[in-house]
């Protein structure tokens, strides 16, 4: 099957008059309470912000990335209305021709993990969760190799979501790891999923964040605006694979507890990949596995819905099939990488140690990434050029005029 366009779908993070400006700079201009005040009540309009590009497929675009003008914050807090604006983004990809569109961040979480979905028939749509789950299994199970002398005691927290549910039944499957802690929020389906794979690994459950001290590893697969795990809660000497987006944990983390290790989970190495007009929060050549899903989806010519609530087991091994497929293209595990600085996790060391040099992931880390300390509950960053509602040179729709001098004109009015 031939390939099809895809759309993937981003939202500002914890400061949003930050991320606007990086799509357009008087934006800057606007104090935080407004802006984000304006994002909130104001009906603005989903543009695309980066066109996707894979030189090693094709000379032309492969997809587009659609900025939903919503914060993170408002995603949680009022999710109807979130959901209004995920499903005009979906409209927009739709309309631009996309035959698949991804959900990124917080605008799967709104959308049952894409169920409020199902019923389009324009489009299809992916959360990204299958490829997410297998990525961070690949991680994980990097982790526990590096170093074979530690006990395989690992806790998954947001164990009942979409990803982690996945994650759990698939260490589960290969009895990947000796005991799985298993943390969230739902007492009740927490005890179901605990049924369920208990017989091929010991499992606990637990409501409380305190309990993951009795594990080496902790996968975080939690969805919030900021930070929920402290250094209370960590044991001596743990790793952490942080899978969330937007972040839910902060450098200062490291600062407090320097015996503990923070590992950037989710994240896949594709070579060529070039976003031109915008960022998501990676440097070239690196991307989320929620996104890394939707593309490999648009490459292999797949029609209709693929993961909506809670990938199976069968679509993370289609999916990873789909990755062998395009192996010269990457789509394998990044190297590790702590807050955008490269990882080393030799064997012999059992705490990993940031390198000093500067890396790619590094220089791309800019004042306003999801991985610059001042801002630790990012979700994908947004960058763009300016312009009027028309697509620039670059193939990228700047924020229309309406959207624009709103917000321009709200902030010269306080």
């Amino acid at each position: 099957m031939s390939a099809v366009p895809f759309a993937f779908l981003v939202h500002p993070r914890a400061r949003v008059s930050d991320d606007l400006a990086r799509v357009w700079s008087p934006l800057g201009r606007v104090p935080e309470g407004v802006a984000d005040r304006a994002v909130r009540r104001l009906p603005l309009r989903p543009f695309t912000m980066a066109r996707v590009h894979l030189p090693d497929v094709t000379p032309d675009p492969v997809g587009r990335v659609v900025l939903v003008p919503f914060g993170a914050r408002h995603m949680l807090e009022a999710p109807h209305a979130a959901r209004d604006r995920v499903g005009a983004a979906v409209d927009l990809a739709a309309r631009r021709g996309a035959g698949i569109v991804g959900l990124g961040a917080l605008t799967a979480t709104v959308t049952s993990g894409g169920s409020t979905l199902a019923g389009r028939t324009d489009i299809g749509v992916t959360n990204g969760n299958a490829y997410t789950a297998a990525i961070v299994e690949d991680q994980l199970r990097a982790l526990l190799a590096a170093q074979p002398d530690r006990a395989r005691r690992v806790a998954v927290v947001g164990a009942t979501g979409s990803v982690g549910t996945t994650l759990v039944r698939l260490l589960a499957r290969d009895r990947a790891v000796e005991h799985l802690t298993l943390v969230a929020r739902a007492g009740g389906r927490l005890g179901a999923l605990a049924g369920e794979v208990c017989r091929r690994v010991p499992t606990t459950i637990s409501t409380d964040l305190h309990d993951v001290r009795a594990c080496d590893v902790v996968v975080l697969l939690t969805a919030a605006a900021d930070a929920v795990l402290r250094s209370e809660h960590l044991a001596p000497g743990a790793v952490v694979l942080d899978a969330t987006q937007p972040r839910n944990t902060s450098p200062d983390l490291l600062v407090e507890r320097p015996d503990v290790t923070v590992v950037d989970g989710g994240v896949v190495s594709v070579p060529g990949l070039r976003l031109r007009g915008g960022d998501i929060g990676q440097p070239p050549g690196f991307t989320y596995g929620c996104f890394a899903e939707t593309a490999l989806l648009a490459l292999s010519g797949h029609t209709g819905h693929f993961s909506l609530g809670v990938p199976t087991l069968d679509q993370v091994d289609h999916v990873r099939a789909i990755a062998r497929r395009f192996a010269s293209l990457g789509f394998r595990a990044a190297p590790p990488t702590t807050f955008g600085r490269p990882l080393a996790v030799p064997a012999a060391d059992p705490h990993p140690t940031v390198l000093a040099t500067t890396s790619p992931a590094t220089r791309a880390s800019s004042p306003h990434t999801p991985r610059e300390p001042a801002t630790t509950a990012g979700s994908p960053a947004v960058v763009g050029g300016p312009g009027g509602a028309s697509t620039s040179a670059t193939g990228v729709e700047a924020v229309d005029g309406v959207t624009g001098r709103a917000l321009v004109a709200a902030g010269a009015a306080r």
